[in-house]
């Protein structure tokens, strides 16, 4: 779901090492309590998500007029799906440098986020990076590490990236106890959330985001584990891309978190739900889709309901998160199992959060493994702040 202008985790949300990253120019910019400051210029060309018609490839690029963008690969590969992956790059525009001339200025953080959840070995292996970005143009300024194309997928950060080769979307990732090179191919056309890719996040019509996803993308390529080459035996992927401007304010929702899942179905359906929580764990806000063939259903608000069934209580950050889920949605009730409870992500050196993300299994209401995929969990280790 990626909520649109969430400060998340990684992806969405701020914190004291993007200050350091963005040098004197960023006094403007969100700063780690999520609280977003900047000129009167910056506010006033806010970009806003109103009604559109989405065009490719072109919104499968970056768009650096809006505040937050990110492009969020999650999958299985082996026999009995025996691993699960995650790849994520993250955009954020920093308001305070916009108008500086400086080709050496910071208008633009990327993120990226990588993790592998080993089934059998019941672990999980994660690395991330982060870089500034001046905004021009991949290849035009010899001081960027990173950049992302507006013309189409095109996400570089150092030596990590997601490219776009023909039908094909190529993510490559270093980190330092794991490698990714994998090529996931669409089989299915692009899915649209919400109206027509307009998909609302809360009350408010401004709290919303442009969001589509691309469900049973097809994986080849390798991964390398501790430098041992895995039998990858096929796979299947999922791609969300997202961008919004506003985010949701506690006055306006009241959020402290979310829960969010991206399903391939083994029928080839796709099934997209979430919720946003307040602070008691009741729900202000819920959303997703199914699609079937030709059928194509979104969710309305009321219509997905998430019940935790069985909690795990992480050693490391003492947050309890539930690994069972009943999620109750038009197309069905679905039992969520989390493969493996301890895909909980600290990512406390650097983005200063610590949340919950991995490979799940799905099983519908006559208790039959219909589906695969990921669930995503926040505000359990500590609630966000989601103020603008």
């Amino acid at each position: 779901m990626r909520p649109a202008g969430l400060p998340s985790p990684l992806r969405r949300r701020w914190m004291a090492a993007t200050l350091a990253l963005a040098g004197s120019g960023a006094a403007g910019m969100v700063g780690a309590t999520g609280t977003r400051g900047g000129s009167a210029s910056a506010a006033q060309t806010l970009a806003r998500v109103t009604p559109r018609t989405l065009l490719f490839p072109r919104d499968a690029g970056a768009h650096p007029e809006f505040k937050t963008e990110w492009w969020y690969i999650t999958g299985w590969v082996g026999a009995q799906a025996d691993y699960g992956f995650q790849v994520t790059f993250f955009r954020s525009r920093v308001d305070g440098t916009q108008s500086m001339q400086s080709r050496l200025a910071a208008r633009q953080l990327l993120f990226a986020h990588a993790a592998i959840t080993d089934v059998k070995g019941k672990r999980l292996w994660h690395d991330q990076r982060m870089a500034r970005w001046s905004g021009e143009a991949p290849g035009h300024n010899p001081t960027d590490s990173a950049s992302a194309s507006t013309q189409d997928t095109g996400v570089v950060l150092r030596d990590w990236s997601l490219l776009r080769e023909g039908n094909t979307l190529r993510a490559r990732v270093q980190a330092t106890d794991f490698s990714m090179d994998l090529q996931c191919a669409a089989t299915q056309p692009v899915l649209l959330q919400g109206d027509k890719g307009l998909s609302r996040k809360g009350p408010d019509p401004r709290q919303a985001s442009y969001y589509y996803s691309l469900p049973q993308l097809r994986v080849g390529g390798t991964l390398t584990l501790q430098g041992k080459a895995l039998e990858l035996g096929g796979g299947t992927a999922w791609l969300d891309h997202e961008w919004s401007e506003d985010i949701l304010s506690g006055e306006a929702g009241g959020a402290v978190g979310w829960d969010w899942l991206g399903i391939n179905l083994l029928d080839g359906s796709a099934l997209t739900a979430f919720q946003l929580r307040d602070a008691s764990g009741a729900a202000v806000w819920d959303g997703g889709s199914f699609r079937s063939g030709s059928t194509h259903y979104v969710f309305k608000r009321g219509e997905v309901i998430f019940k935790p069934t069985r909690l795990w209580r992480s050693p490391l950050s003492r947050a309890s998160y539930p690994v069972e889920w009943m999620v109750r949605t038009p197309a069905d009730f679905y039992t969520v199992k989390a493969v493996l409870e301890n895909q909980e992500l600290d990512s406390t050196n650097s983005t200063g959060a610590i949340y919950w993300e991995g490979l799940c299994e799905v099983w519908d209401s006559n208790q039959r493994l219909v589906g695969r995929g990921y669930l995503e969990m926040t505000g359990y280790a500590s609630p966000l702040r989601l103020q603008s």
